[in-house]
């Protein structure tokens, strides 16, 4: 485990003679490092920490330690990590996690601690209806969020008969549930695979005799880096059109694939070129910090660490009363990288929802360009059956 302490040095002005002032802010950031999903994780904690590293005030003004662990994409060695965090550093809030499978078994332990969590990537059905949480925020989007905007932007496309493929897990079963929430067409056939799974052969032919006019898929992290590269060899992605959310299609897919990713078109709720002040701030920061150009991951890092530090600073630095942290952290006062964003009742975004198409710039980088708005202010389908 790896702790980096930032302290805020400047802009405390009136706040040192608070006499509730907390002296230190301990979060426990437990993401995957290790395996194919270790690319997601490292974006999603280069992110946070860029927000907590760029300005003295992000975090409230008070000394921050971020404290990382490694749940290895595995449940056990999630809930074992967050035992550590939570009993032996007593971490104020936690946040991180990418895998809906590993944060599941987790989430029960740290809300049971009545602990705040951040999620910076999955936004799992459960935590969105008759199982919210008051102690449970999600930064990103419930998981159904950017496979509907796939779904009624290939619909609108007429794509008549589509292949649709995920991992068998919470997340990927969401994905395709999602999708399929919006999709008006025939689904050519529906295929769920190991979460893992690197060799795609038996797929791949199911797709060519599948008579699929459209290929939708989400296999994050390196399996869809595989996938895509086997599409590619197989010449399969000649014969018909690729679809998939975002994080199949963001930076470090493309930088894993290159070439054959032009043209793909995903959907996502943020993107390297939208035109905010706080996105053209976060990705010039981040690309000089990083020497790349940002994911998605590391933009709801980002974001869930400028939420916590706006809610930080409204309190004056007093983490003392949980209910008003909770209160504060509802409100979203921030300028979030993706433009409009606020909390619904059951603590997930109401937000905006865009189609983006890979493409080669001028200079020759491969990156993603905003084709248009798809969803205005949506709301996730379970909210409705949350009691808060």
């Amino acid at each position: 485990m790896k702790k980096t302490a930032i302290a805020v040095l400047l802009g405390l002005g009136g706040l040192t003679c608070h006499a509730a002032m907390a002296e230190e802010l301990k979060i426990g950031l437990l993401s995957t490092f290790s395996g194919p999903g270790a690319a997601l994780g490292n974006e999603i904690k280069d992110g946070f920490e860029l927000a907590v590293l760029q300005s003295n005030h992000q975090l409230g003004g008070i000394k921050t330690t971020l404290l990382i662990a490694d749940d290895q994409q595995k449940p056990d060695e999630g809930r074992q990590a967050a035992e550590r965090l939570l009993k032996r550093d007593k971490v104020d809030i936690m946040t991180g996690m990418v895998f809906s499978n590993v944060l599941l078994p987790v989430m029960p332990r740290i809300l049971g601690n009545d602990t705040i969590y951040l999620s910076t990537n999955t936004g799992p059905a459960d935590f969105a209806g008759e199982k919210c949480h008051p102690n449970f925020f999600t930064v990103s989007w419930q998981n159904e969020d950017i496979p509907a905007a796939m779904g009624k932007s290939m619909s609108e496309a007429n794509y008549k008969k589509v292949f649709v493929i995920a991992p068998n897990y919470p997340g990927g079963r969401e994905t395709i549930d999602g999708f399929k929430r919006e999709y008006t067409g025939e689904l050519a056939d529906e295929t769920y695979v190991k979460l893992g799974q690197l060799d795609f052969a038996t797929e791949i032919a199911q797709i060519r005799a599948s008579g699929a006019d459209a290929v939708f898929f989400f296999l994050p992290g390196g399996m869809g880096v595989s996938f895509i590269k086997q599409l590619v060899s197989s010449g399969l992605n000649q014969q018909i059109a690729i679809y998939t959310p975002g994080f199949s299609a963001d930076q470090d897919t493309i930088r894993a694939v290159g070439e054959p990713m032009v043209g793909m078109r995903n959907a996502a709720q943020w993107s390297a070129d939208l035109d905010n002040e706080a996105n053209k701030q976060f990705v010039e920061a981040f690309q000089k910090q990083y020497g790349r150009i940002p994911s998605m991951y590391a933009a709801q890092g980002y974001d869930a660490a400028r939420l916590l530090g706006a809610a930080v600073q409204n309190l004056k630095g007093d983490l003392s009363d949980k209910d008003k942290l909770r209160a504060e952290l509802k409100k979203a006062e921030f300028d979030s990288v993706r433009g409009d964003f606020a909390f619904n009742t059951n603590n997930y975004p109401i937000q905006n929802y865009y189609m983006r198409e890979v493409y080669k710039d001028s200079d020759g980088e491969i990156k993603n360009k905003t084709l248009g708005l798809v969803f205005s202010d949506y709301k996730d389908h379970y909210y409705k059956n949350c009691s808060m």
